[in-house]
C-alpha cells in the first residue's frame, strides 16, 4: 500500500513539555486509521503538526509526498480538516459556506457550484442549503463541516471527534459517510473518545499516551494481546474486577472456579477498551 501520511521521529515540545515524543507512524492511501489517547496525551498536537497548524521540534513528516515543515501550501491543498468544534461563518447559510471555502481554494465559479451540489447532495444537505448555520442540528452542522472540507477534492481528511455530541442515530449515519469517503479513496485520519467508533470504522488504530505511540495495528490484533474474552466481576457491589482470557473456554473454566459467593458475572467478547484501558489505566477521556 502507498504510504499518504509519514511520520518519522517526531517530537513536539511546548517550554518545558514534550507533547509528542520520538513518534513513528504510517497511514496509508484510502485508510480510516484511529488515533487514540486519554486528554493530554498528544493526540492534538500531532494533529495540529500534520496539518501545517504548529511547527515540529524535531523529526520529519509528509503528506502525500509533501514535506510539512518545508512544503505547508502544498500539504494545505491535499488535506481537508474537520475540527471538533464549529467553525463555519454563522453569518452565511451552508452554500454560501461552501462557495468561500471554493474561493479561498481558487477553484473556479463554473466549476466549484457544481462541486457544492455533489457535495450537498453526498452528504444529505441539498434541501438545508439555503439554511442559516444555527437553523442546523447537530448533525447537520458536522456534515456540512465535512462538506466544505471536501470541496478541493483532498487526498486526506482529518477528522477531529467528528461524532461528539451527536444522537446514536446520527452518529451512524456519520460512519456510514466516513466508510463512504474511504470507498472512494480518501485517506481518513480520526480521532475519537468513542472507542465502539474506531472499532466500528478503523481498519488500524495507533494509541498514544504521554506523548509516546505504546500500541498500533488491526483492532482485534490488538485484542489478542489482553485476550479474546473478558470476565467482569461485581465486588461487592462496589466495583468491577476485569479479568482477560485468550479465549471464552478459558473465561468459561476461570469463572467456575470461583466461589459460590462471586455474583453478577458476565463472560463477553474484549474490546479495544480493554486494550486502551491496559494500555495507559485509564478510561478515554480521562486526564
Amino acid at each position: 500500500m502507498d504510504e499518504v501520511i509519514a511520520i518519522r521521529n517526531l517530537t513536539k515540545t511546548y517550554k518545558d513539555v514534550s507533547a509528542v515524543k520520538d513518534l513513528n507512524l504510517n497511514v496509508n492511501s484510502g485508510e480510516i486509521f484511529g488515533f487514540l489517547g486519554p486528554n493530554g496525551a498528544g493526540k492534538t498536537t500531532t494533529v495540529r503538526v500534520l496539518t501545517t497548524l504548529a511547527k515540529p521540534s524535531s523529526g520529519s513528516i509528509w503528506v502525500s509526498g509533501f514535506d510539512v515543515a518545508k512544503e505547508p501550501d502544498k500539504v494545505k491543498k491535499v488535506i481537508g480538516v474537520v475540527q471538533q468544534h464549529l467553525t463555519l461563518d454563522l453569518d452565511l447559510n451552508v452554500r454560501e459556506n461552501m462557495e468561500l471555502h471554493a474561493r479561498l481554494h481558487h477553484i473556479p465559479s463554473n466549476e466549484h457550484r457544481k462541486r457544492i451540489d455533489e457535495l450537498l447532495e453526498y452528504v444529505g444537505l441539498m434541501k438545508q442549503s439555503e439554511k442559516m448555520i444555527e437553523e442546523l442540528s447537530g448533525g447537520m452542522k458536522k456534515a456540512a463541516m465535512i462538506a466544505r472540507a471536501l470541496i478541493h477534492k483532498p487526498k486526506v481528511l482529518f477528522l477531529d471527534e467528528p461524532t461528539v455530541g451527536l444522537d446514536v442515530q446520527v452518529r451512524r449515519r456519520m460512519w456510514d459517510l466516513i466508510r463512504s469517503l474511504s470507498g472512494n479513496g480518501t485517506t481518513v485520519f480520526l480521532t475519537t473518545h468513542y472507542i465502539e467508533e474506531a472499532e466500528a470504522l478503523c481498519q488500524r488504530v495507533g494509541i498514544v499516551n504521554e506523548g509516546r505511540l505504546i500500541a498500533l495495528g488491526i483492532p482485534s490484533e490488538l485484542r489478542k494481546t489482553v485476550g479474546m474474552a473478558t470476565v467482569e466481576i461485581l465486588v461487592d457491589g462496589k466495583f468491577t474486577r476485569y479479568e482477560h482470557f485468550p479465549d471464552r473456554e478459558a473465561a468459561t473454566n476461570y469463572v467456575q472456579s470461583l466461589s459460590s459467593d462471586a455474583k453478577t458475572i458476565i463472560i463477553r467478547d474484549s474490546s479495544l477498551e480493554d486494550v486502551f484501558v491496559e494500555l495507559t489505566g485509564k478510561k478515554v477521556g480521562e486526564d
